[in-house]
């Protein structure tokens, strides 16, 4: 069973998002998509400035099994992209919910996180 830290906020496309206290957001990929994805072995990720819509294909990550497009849960601007990811994808695989975030926004409507799914409700769709 995946895990789903009851903290954040989802998408059904298996993005998470943590709030953070200066009012940015971060976003990774859930649990249960590193574990259907298999061993991470590149991520793109887009750089700092450019800005989505909710629901714009932020990045690309793939693995040995797949290339999957990553979705952005809310509109905002990307302050960060994890540099990390850059040498390391396969932390993913260990470390979804941790060092593996893969960016971080500003978000342009920080109320559109509380419309995402709750733990439970993401639970509730695996």
């Amino acid at each position: 069973m995946s895990q789903v830290p009851a903290t954040l906020r989802y998408t059904k496309d298996h993005e998470w998002v943590r709030q953070e206290s200066d009012g940015t957001v971060t976003i990774g990929i859930t649990d249960h998509a590193q574990a259907a994805l298999g061993d991470v072995t590149f991520i793109d990720l887009p750089k700092a400035g450019k800005s989505f819509q909710s629901g714009e294909v932020f990045g690309t990550v793939e693995s040995v099994k797949a290339a999957s497009d990553l979705y952005c849960p809310i509109a905002g601007e990307v302050i960060e992209s994890n540099p990390t990811l850059n040498d390391s994808p396969d932390l993913v695989n260990r470390e979804p919910y941790g060092g593996a975030w893969m960016i971080r926004i500003k978000p342009k409507n920080p109320a559109e996180v509380s419309q995402l799914l709750d733990a439970a409700a993401y639970s509730a769709t695996l």
